[in-house]
């Protein structure tokens, strides 16, 4: 069957509009829009029908009558007039009910909705009932078309065009940093803000922080006399006070912490800190100096914490800083035992943990939050430095995931071996410190992150 014929026949069944005429033949043919396709095949059939009404042909007629009430063509409607004969009212479309008419308004919505947004990329999503895609399924399958687009991408491409000229910015189709989702049926427009990343290492100078909020075991948050209604177990966290300042300057909803593993409470994470991503959700606010944020944020810390090497990130640097929990850190640990230590016994304890993989099974002090594995965690290198007769300085090059305090204790026969089990007497953990992260992979090739 020839193009206008098909044309021809799905106008005398069904009305459709210039966009949903022409995109059923959207692939054929290149740089012309949908609704200039449909028009032209209009154009032929009006012209086809103009002269056979010129023959007295009563099929002359009927096709521009078609076209004058189902394919709402101006052109047909009026040459039937100059000829003497009438039409019926024009018809709605068939498939998208005249939708391709009213964009206009649409993106004038969307505009409205973006005003409040700082963004430099975006998308464009589109939401039509099933049952529209259906109708459609079926009229193409009824008239064997082959070469047609989905309505859906039509909306895409159209919708996408004319918000490009209204709003000036720049199409991105893998991370944009809002997608602005429009339901052309329902009127309705959505906006997905993407998150706002921003990467940097932290220092915590001080002890008795817990790197991200703690809701109250009692109360989950809500608020009870336990937690003094705070809802938290502790007042603050390296996350509340990074993530604070960025939520007022970039006006965001929430945030998420991502770092590369987590240091105790009670310990402190010096050196060049530790690599974290703050993830700031829809954000109206994006362009940020981030030296004058890092100002801010170790300001308002007052010597609790520090960031520094502030920078823009993606969702990817995520999965690198999770996949960091199990790089190379190295720890220093002040330790008493119950008993003073010989010179010789220290060199001992200085050779058996270098170059040595320790067995350590799930500590029973985080048995309520982890699973109860055994794992297994190399030392690089242990330095000792001694204190007193009793206390001596650890500094252990390790496997990310090493549990130092147990690695200490021993922890009932749980870590495998343990200073205390070498040493033969019992160790105690005083003050833990984190002296460095480095890279998972050629950490000590490349330095930090």
């Amino acid at each position: 069957m020839e193009i206008l014929e098909r044309a021809r026949r799905m106008l005398e069944e069904k009305p459709l509009c210039d966009n949903c005429l022409g995109r059923q033949f959207a692939f054929l043919g290149y740089g012309v829009e949908n609704r200039e396709r449909g028009r032209a095949i209009k154009t032929i059939l009006t012209m086809e029908g103009h002269r056979l009404a010129l023959l007295k042909k009563p099929e002359g007629i009927k096709i521009l009558k078609t076209l004058a009430e189902n394919g709402g063509f101006r052109m047909a409607e009026t040459i039937l007039q100059k000829i003497g004969e009438t039409s019926n009212r024009k018809k709605e479309c068939f498939l998208c009910g005249n939708r391709f008419d009213k964009l206009s308004s649409l993106i004038e919505k969307a505009m409205d909705a973006l005003r409040d947004y700082e963004y430099d990329t975006f998308l464009v999503g589109v939401r039509i009932p099933t049952e529209i895609e259906e109708r459609e399924d079926e009229l193409r399958a009824r008239f064997e078309i082959e070469h047609g687009e989905g309505m859906r991408n039509e909306f895409s491409r159209v919708l996408g065009k004319m918000l490009l000229e209204a709003a000036g910015k720049r199409v991105d189709y893998k991370r944009p940093q809002i997608v602005i989702i429009f339901n052309p049926f329902t009127e309705k427009i959505e906006l997905q803000v993407n998150s706002l990343f921003i990467m940097g290492r932290y220092r915590k100078l001080v002890r008795g922080i817990p790197q991200s909020k703690w809701l109250c075991r009692r109360c989950h948050g809500r608020g009870c006399p336990s937690c003094n209604w705070t809802g938290k177990m502790y007042p603050e966290s390296v996350e509340e006070l990074i993530a604070e300042p960025i939520l007022e300057m970039t006006l965001g909803e929430e945030s998420s912490f991502h770092g590369a593993g987590r240091e105790d409470i009670d310990a402190r994470m010096l050196g060049s800190g530790r690599p974290f991503v703050i993830e700031i959700k829809r954000p109206k606010k994006r362009k940020l100096n981030l030296s004058d944020l890092e100002h801010i944020i170790n300001e308002r810390a007052q010597g609790k914490i520090e960031v520094l090497n502030l920078r823009y990130a993606d969702r990817e640097d995520v999965v690198k800083i999770k996949d960091m929990e199990s790089a190379q850190k190295t720890y220093r640990v002040t330790v008493e035992f119950d008993r003073e230590l010989g010179d010789n016994e220290l060199e001992k304890l200085e050779d058996a943990l270098t170059d040595i993989t320790i067995l350590q099974r799930t500590p029973t002090r985080v048995l309520h939050r982890r699973a109860d594995l055994t794992r297994e965690k190399h030392i690089y290198e242990t330095k000792i430095k001694r204190i007193s007769p009793k206390k001596v300085e650890l500094t252990i090059k390790c496997q990310g995931g090493l549990y130092v305090k147990e690695l200490i204790t021993g922890d009932n026969g749980r870590t495998k071996p343990s200073v205390s089990e070498i040493i033969g007497a019992k160790a105690q953990p005083l003050e833990l410190d984190v002296l460095d992260v480095l890279e998972k992979d050629g950490g000590e090739r490349n330095g930090k992150v």
